[in-house]
């Protein structure tokens, strides 16, 4: 099985996309990832909805809110 990386409701961080993935993971759904490097320098992979993957470039920002689904900044 794989880790689902989705993010969770109570959830809060800020970040730069360093990289963009996708993958048919259990092979029958596409699911859509951006790896990122968050304000306090940690490096995390997290999936994030097809719309915004395809708005996102390498460089861009990220702002997830606690109630919220992740955004460009």
């Amino acid at each position: 099985m794989f880790k689902s990386r989705k993010p969770g409701q109570d959830d809060a961080w800020e970040g730069v996309v360093t990289d963009k993935s996708r993958g048919m993971l259990d092979g029958s759904n596409m699911y859509h990832f951006v790896e990122l490097r968050l304000t306090d320098g940690e490096s995390t992979k997290v999936r994030i909805g097809r719309r915004l993957w395809k708005d996102v470039a390498v460089g861009d920002r990220l702002v997830k809110r606690p109630g919220t689904d992740p955004v460009k900044a």
